[in-house]
């Protein structure tokens, strides 16, 4: 069995250099050791990670391959990356702030053979860089949901995720370009295969650990990051459900949610400031509903800050 590993990075060298020994690392128990490459998608155009890979090509346990993606966009270095692996079995996609446990691999192929599945996707737990104000861990804000192993998921993120490569035959190409710089080409991607009756589970003990700097332990960081998971959630939804009753179900979910975060925000004080960024967060979420109900797209990507 073929299996690429897939990483899209840009500008962050200690970041790929950190994820590269940690999937030196990787270690199978549940599943028969696969035929692994790794492939790294360069999408600086300066090309900064092809240092970074020639250094740690000769010590990695496995072939390493440099691909470079000079044109700026998260879905064009992913459909780079997918461009490249077309004779494996399975793409596993991981971020390159993320670090993935020795079983996590493994992890994913036992869950994938035990339920035929197509995609299979599991958790990203947060490891703050600098340690994180006591109102970030209070609220929970980078905390993922999990689910049993097993249980049927239509909304995986692509930083950590296996897919069986048949799955994307026919999408060309699979991540959707308009969505380069807003983010959100993961979730589009994993709607049309849901749509197209794949199997997609969760595997709770897949685990990668994701590396968060305390830029992004701030009030404003955390609001757009809410905002704009809900502006591109809504955009795909408008598109796979265009009828007026599921755009209107939509809607009152936004309006839900900001009357939540409206009716927390002055009671909210009393409990300290991780309830009163809650607040602003639902208002966010459902701001980013409305947003994307209407067709509005806030480009994240646009400069390095959303990364």
């Amino acid at each position: 069995m073929r299996v690429a590993v897939c990483v899209t990075t840009y500008l962050r060298p200690l970041g790929l250099a950190r994820l590269l020994a940690g999937l030196d690392a990787l270690a199978f128990e549940k599943s028969p050791a696969p035929e692994l490459e790794v492939v790294v998608v360069d999408n600086d155009p300066a090309g900064s990670a092809a240092a970074v890979c020639d250094e740690w090509r000769p010590r990695l346990r496995w072939p390493l391959r440099y691909e470079h993606e000079p044109r700026r966009g998260v879905s064009q270095a992913r459909n780079r990356a997918v461009a490249a692996t077309r004779d494996a079995d399975f793409i596993a996609f991981i971020d390159d702030d993320e670090v993935p446990e020795p079983g996590w691999l493994d992890e994913l192929l036992h869950v994938q053979s035990g339920y035929d599945a197509d995609v299979v996707s599991g958790p990203v737990l947060e490891r703050f860089e600098e340690g994180a104000p006591d109102w970030v861990i209070r609220g929970k804000f980078f905390t993922p949901r999990r689910d049993p192993t097993g249980f049927r998921r239509v909304d995986p993120g692509a930083g950590n995720v296996l897919i069986r490569t048949g799955a994307l035959e026919g999408m060309d190409p699979p991540f959707d370009e308009r969505f380069a710089l807003t983010g959100g080409e993961d979730t589009h991607l994993f709607l049309r295969l849901a749509n197209a009756g794949r199997v997609m589970v969760w595997a709770d003990d897949a685990v990668a650990h994701e590396y968060i700097p305390r830029s992004r332990t701030r009030v404003r960081w955390i609001l757009l990051r809410v905002y704009r998971g809900a502006n591109t959630w809504s955009a795909c939804e408008r598109e796979f459900q265009p009828s007026m009753r599921a755009r209107g179900m939509r809607v009152a979910k936004g309006l839900a949610r900001i009357a939540a975060g409206a009716a927390l925000f002055p009671v909210s004080w009393l409990f300290g400031r991780h309830m009163v960024v809650k607040s602003l967060w639902y208002v966010c979420f459902g701001a980013g509903n409305l947003a994307g109900m209407a067709g509005l797209q806030y480009n994240e990507y646009r400069t390095t800050d959303g990364r």
